[in-house]
């Protein structure tokens, strides 16, 4: 008989997840990699050794597979979010009601740890349906699992991320990369140290029942962040100022076209800053050092320079 421990990965084929599941394997963990789309995940299963990474069909809006998810487990990771509703309501149904889903299940299975990722400005009062259902999220999971442990990162940044390369995408196509709400402040923080602090709050009994925001050593506007992304490009395109009343109306429009590059409750998010409250225990509360930008987003930026990466 298999004595080794389980734990169970939800949406472990996104972008944080592969990074997660990598550290898990590496720890002897058996991981059962939740997804929807379990051929989507196929790619997981070398991270580990034969057998010891299993993709497992199990939506958040299917109760009995997410039971079969967690049943066993000595571990749950919840790390399913969206930054944009391909339907109405889904911020709800994934962020709020999946995640309660989850905790409540992983509590009646006995289930260890479990592991919550949320996001900074996570407010159940928030007038922006992807805070809001964030914020409700933490509370349904603080309801259903106490003991729960939640992380709350700011934008997530590697090889793989959704942020510097689209606006490196971005300036390779267009003469001008858009500035808006260019004073808002964030604070990236790199994909391994988010990995990490979820290997971290697994193996110290002090995590339970606490909440932990994520940020980086570099708190740069947005202004700033788009001027990096145009320097370590060599595009050097114009950086265009985006009047408020502008961006409302392009979102208005955008969030109906396929890929959804602006919506407007993440407009409403752009005009609040993303960094780590004072007082909030970090990285570095769970012995972490924070990796700066300039040490790995160069890395991936150089696909698009001119001429390529060698460039």
């Amino acid at each position: 008989m298999d004595t080794r421990r389980i734990a169970t990965v939800f949406g472990a084929s996104g972008f944080v997840g592969r990074y997660v599941v990598k550290r898990l394997a590496d720890a002897g963990y058996v991981v059962r990699a939740a997804m929807r789309d379990t051929e989507a995940g196929a790619f997981l299963r070398p991270l580990g050794s034969v057998g010891q990474i299993v993709p497992l069909y199990a939506p958040l809006d299917h109760e009995a597979a997410i039971h079969r998810a967690v049943e066993g487990a000595d571990v749950v990771i919840n790390l399913v979010g969206i930054l944009a509703e391909r339907r109405r309501g889904d911020f709800d149904r994934i962020q709020h009601v999946g995640a309660a889903t989850v905790a409540r299940l992983s509590a009646s299975c006995g289930v260890r740890v479990l592991v919550q990722i949320s996001a900074i400005g996570a407010d159940a009062s928030s007038a922006s349906f992807y805070a809001r259902s964030k914020g409700m999220g933490e509370a349904a999971v603080r309801a259903a699992f106490p003991a729960a442990t939640i992380l709350r990162p700011s934008i997530v940044f590697g090889a793989e991320d959704q942020f510097f390369n689209r606006f490196g995408s971005m300036a390779v196509m267009s003469p001008v990369l858009p500035v808006i709400e260019g004073a808002t402040r964030f604070q990236p923080v790199f994909v391994g140290d988010v990995a990490a602090a979820v290997s971290a709050v697994i193996d110290d009994p002090a995590a339970a029942g606490r909440t932990y925001e994520l940020g980086g050593p570099d708190i740069e506007s947005f202004r700033d962040l788009m001027t990096y992304i145009n320097t370590e490009t060599g595009r050097h395109r114009t950086l265009m100022a985006v009047p408020r009343w502008l961006a409302t109306i392009q979102a208005a429009v955008l969030e109906h076209l396929p890929g959804k590059l602006l919506t407007s409750d993440q407009l409403m998010l752009l005009r609040r800053d993303n960094v780590v409250a004072e007082g909030m225990p970090g990285l570095e509360a769970l012995g972490i050092t924070p990796t700066p930008i300039r040490l790995v987003v160069p890395s991936y930026l150089r696909r698009y320079r001119p001429g390529g990466k060698n460039k």
